[in-house]
C-alpha cells in the first residue's frame, strides 16, 4: 500500500483550467497519483511532461505564458508545512490546500510584462522567468525559472491570479541582467510616465541593489528624474487649474531685498507669502545616506528661514499629487485663506528662476 496515497482520493477533473493544469507532485499525490503513475504519464509520447523539477503539466503540448508564471512559482514555493514569514499578507487558499506560491513572487522582466509595461518583453519570448524568494531558500536556477534571491521581500500585488513584485522592485531585477543602455532607459522612463510609481521609489530600489556605478544606468536615473519632475510640475499646473486656486508666479528665486539667497520654490503667490515646494529628492549615483541627508537638511533650512520671514511653505510630493490632488489643492488653499488671519510677512524679492 502506498502511504502517501490518500484513502479517498480526489478527482483530478475539477483541475483541468488554466491554473491547475500545472500541479506539483505533492498536489497530485493528495490527488491520489502516485510517483509511479505520475512517472509512467510523463513517459515520452504520454500525456503529462515534467517541466520544473518536481512541476508537472497536465499535457503533452508546449506551456502557455500563464502555466509557465505558474509552474515557477510553484516550483520557487515554500514546502508546504513550514513556517511562514509574517510580513507578507495573508493569501487565500484554494479549495482547502495549503497556500499557493508563499513567499515566491514574479519579478524582472515577466512582472514587467504582467504590469503591461510596453517596452517589456513579450512574456512568450522570455527564456526564463525570474521568480523572487527569501535569501535562505535553497534553491537553483533550472529550466525556465531563475532564483532571484532578497533579504527582505516586498509586498507582491496579484495580476492575473499571480503574485508579482511591485513596479520599482521588478526594474531593479530586470535592471541588474541588462547591459543595452536604451532598454534601462525605455523601462525606467515608461515607469513614471506611466503612472506605475515615482521616481524616487525606483531610485531607492537601484540604490539598494548596488546599481548606480553601472554608467548605463546613471545616464537613465537622470533621466529618469527629469522626467519625474516634469510630470510633478505638470500635476502641479493642474492642480491649480482645476482646483479652481488663484494664479500664482512659477518657479521663482526669493531673496531678500540686498540680503541673502532665500531659495527656489515652484510657486509663489506674493500677496499671501504663500510658497509651494514639490519634494523630488532622490539618492543619485550611490551617494544615498550622505547625498539624501544633505539634500534634506538644506531644504530644512530654508523652509525654517522662510517661515520666520512669515512665509507660509506648503510641501508636497510628487505621490500625493497624483493620488490625492484634489486634497493637496485644498491644503494650499486653506494656506492662501489663512494669510489674512497672520501677521504680514516679511518683503521679499521674487525672481525668475
Amino acid at each position: 500500500m502506498n502511504h502517501n496515497t490518500p484513502v479517498s482520493p480526489r478527482p483530478l477533473s475539477h483541475l483541468f483550467d488554466a491554473q491547475r493544469r500545472v500541479l506539483t507532485a505533492g498536489q497530485l499525490r493528495a490527488h491520489g497519483v502516485s510517483a509511479a503513475l505520475t512517472s509512467e504519464q510523463c513517459r515520452p509520447g504520454g500525456p503529462w511532461q515534467q517541466i520544473l523539477p518536481g512541476v508537472y503539466l497536465l499535457h503533452p503540448g508546449p506551456p502557455t505564458s500563464e502555466e509557465r508564471l505558474h509552474a515557477v512559482l510553484l516550483y520557487a514555493r515554500r514546502p508546504p508545512g513550514t513556517t511562514v514569514v509574517p510580513q507578507q499578507a495573508p493569501r487565500p487558499a484554494g479549495d482547502g490546500a495549503e497556500l499557493p506560491y508563499e513567499e515566491a513572487m514574479i519579478t524582472g522582466l515577466a512582472a514587467l510584462a504582467l504590469h503591461q509595461f510596453a517596452s517589456a518583453p513579450p512574456l512568450l519570448s522570455l527564456d526564463r522567468i525570474d521568480v523572487l524568494v527569501p535569501r535562505t531558500r535553497r534553491l537553483r536556477s533550472t529550466g525556465c525559472a531563475r532564483i532571484v534571491r532578497s533579504s527582505a521581500l516586498p509586498r507582491p500585488q496579484q495580476l492575473t491570479g499571480v503574485h508579482v513584485a511591485p513596479v520599482p522592485r521588478a526594474l531593479a531585477d530586470a535592471v541588474a541582467e541588462l547591459t543595452d543602455a536604451g532598454t534601462v532607459r525605455r523601462l525606467l522612463t515608461e515607469a513614471v510616465r506611466g503612472g506605475h510609481c515615482e521616481a524616487a521609489a525606483v531610485v531607492r530600489e537601484l540604490t539598494q541593489a548596488r546599481l548606480l556605478h553601472r554608467p548605463h544606468v546613471v545616464d537613465a536615473v537622470d533621466s529618469l528624474l527629469a522626467e519625474g519632475r516634469a510630470i510633478a510640475e505638470d500635476r502641479l499646473f493642474r492642480m491649480v487649474r482645476e482646483g479652481g486656486l488663484p494664479d500664482p508666479v512659477w518657479n521663482v528665486d526669493l531673496r531678500l531685498p540686498g540680503g541673502p539667497h532665500l531659495g527656489g520654490v515652484d510657486a509663489y503667490w506674493p500677496d499671501q507669502a504663500v510658497a509651494v515646494e514639490l519634494d523630488t529628492r532622490a539618492a543619485r549615483h550611490g551617494e544615498r545616506a550622505a547625498g539624501a541627508d544633505a539634500e534634506w537638511s538644506e531644504y530644512a533650512r530654508k523652509r525654517e528661514h522662510l517661515e520666520q520671514l512669515g512665509v507660509t511653505v506648503v510641501h508636497i510630493t510628487p505621490r500625493k499629487l497624483r493620488d490625492a490632488i484634489e486634497q493637496q489643492a485644498t491644503v494650499v488653499r486653506t494656506a492662501l485663506m489663512a494669510a489674512t488671519d497672520r501677521d504680514p510677512a516679511a518683503y521679499v524679492v521674487v525672481l525668475p528662476r
